[in-house]
């Protein structure tokens, strides 16, 4: 293992009405992370949700939505996240049985009905792939778990610090071709990224000075990640 999930980062044209929007989706607060970013913390430490920091970006948000996190219903269907805020894009249909939302920025994500022995909340991070087994297999290899392998998708089970039920890779035809919106950070075991980038990682940029101090990889098919150094102690 060379490093334990974190956390989630999604850019943002407004920080402060996405993090708003993100907080009523996962019954979570706001904070100010600084720099006009926010973030959304879980009220519980029993939430299955986890921290996500809404950072702003100049650019506008293009191309299609290949990251996303898949919600829980508590009832039967969505109002209650359509009066928060959200907005419908696709209705359940045929073996599709969950609603597709998108956020105020147009950020998808999926909504399944409630279900008996489940909690309300997000269960599944789903990335878009063109070789699903591939990449949960190094992403496996990177922060541990097991690779389930179900055809069109594949499945990391039990990594280290992800927090929700399953780290989903569902295959898709066409390659990343724009910077994710939504993208995962991670905690190096080591304190450089020297394992990571032997094992297929890219480098995209070094950390920036004392306030930025880590570093922005891609993995094998392009999708950016943060790499934190354990910070020193005492």
């Amino acid at each position: 293992m060379l490093a334990r999930f974190k956390d989630l980062c999604l850019d943002a044209a407004d920080p402060l009405a996405l993090g708003g929007f993100w907080a009523r989706m996962l019954d979570g607060d706001v904070a100010d992370a600084g720099d006009d970013d926010t973030r959304v913390d879980p009220r519980s430490a029993r939430s299955n949700a986890e921290s996500i920091w809404v950072n702003k970006v100049p650019e506008p948000r293009v191309g299609k939505t290949r990251v996303h996190l898949d919600l829980r219903l508590a009832d039967a269907g969505p109002v209650a996240l359509l009066a928060d805020g959200a907005r419908l894009v696709r209705e359940p249909s045929g073996e599709a049985t969950w609603w597709v939302l998108e956020d105020p920025e147009g950020n998808e994500f999926c909504a399944f009905p409630a279900r008996e022995g489940t909690r309300p909340g997000p269960f599944e991070l789903v990335v878009d792939s063109t070789d699903p087994v591939a990449q949960a297999t190094w992403w496996a290899g990177v922060v541990g778990g097991t690779v389930e392998d179900e055809g069109t998708y594949a499945g990391v089970v039990g990594a280290s610090g992800f927090p929700w039920d399953y780290w989903v890779f569902a295959e898709v035809p066409e390659p990343k071709t724009v910077k994710n919106r939504l993208h995962w950070d991670v905690d190096l075991v080591d304190p450089e990224p020297t394992a990571l980038l032997a094992a297929g990682a890219t480098l995209l940029s070094e950390p920036l000075d004392e306030a930025h101090w880590w570093w922005v990889l891609a993995d094998p098919e392009g999708n950016e990640f943060c790499a934190f150094a354990p910070r020193p102690t005492g």
